[in-house]
């Protein structure tokens, strides 16, 4: 590559602000054909910069496609991944909010049939922002994180929503080595632009003083203090 090249990259390298933490110090951690991705020196987010995501015609494009249904029991299946442990965790009739519900909601019918009250929202399929306005002894986001521009201000909100003693649960697949994203299915989805490791979520639940877990392999769960 060029001197004048690899002098430019470094340039544009320094122009990253990490989505989460709003570092300003990111490295370059892989390049595909279609984008680069960076990796912020505190958090260990990787991320896509904005100026290779969809816009969000081209984004929703995308979720149409998508075929989740509440009929389907192997999507229920999937997402009992998340459900099951956070269910164990919930008083009785505890009532709850599924941020980014997608064109089928379904886990917030899951949690209904147990017994707890839900909301939804979903910034293009249900986007009444009145319950962003309330609070909730628990919130799911699944299959969320990795499609946001900016991870840092959403969780900080959601979290916000909590009552004392309350559970976010996420889940999204997980960064681990640079070899082993550089062959990972999860990054040819355009609409996926944040990578979160296990390290990244440690260190976000330190700063905002909560206690984490983790499930599974692309689960976790957060809790208010």
């Amino acid at each position: 590559m060029p001197l004048s090249l690899i002098q430019n990259r470094k340039s544009e390298t320094t122009m990253q602000c990490c989505p989460l933490c709003n570092a300003t110090t990111v490295v370059p951690y892989h390049q595909d054909r279609r984008r680069d991705y960076y990796q912020c020196a505190t958090c260990l987010l990787v991320f896509v910069p904005p100026e290779q995501h969809l816009n969000a015609s081209d984004e929703k494009a995308e979720y149409d496609r998508h075929q989740n249904s509440p009929h389907d029991t192997g999507y229920r299946h999937f997402l009992g991944r998340l459900f099951t442990p956070l269910l164990a965790k919930l008083p009785a009739g505890a009532n709850g909010l599924d941020f980014g519900a997608g064109p089928g909601p379904t886990l917030s019918l899951m949690f209904e049939e147990a017994g707890h009250p839900m909301a939804i929202y979903d910034v293009f399929y249900a986007p009444d922002t009145q319950v962003l306005m309330q609070t909730y002894a628990f919130i799911t986001a699944t299959e969320v994180l990795e499609h946001l521009a900016q991870p840092g201000k959403v969780l900080a909100q959601l979290i916000g929503q909590l009552k004392p003693g309350g559970y976010l649960g996420l889940m999204t697949k997980r960064v681990t080595t640079p070899a082993a994203f550089a062959r990972w299915h999860y990054i040819n989805d355009p609409t996926h632009v944040c990578f979160f490791s296990e390290a990244t979520f440690k260190w976000w639940a330190e700063k905002h003083q909560l206690i984490v877990e983790f499930p599974g392999n692309d689960t976790v769960i957060l809790q208010k203090h």
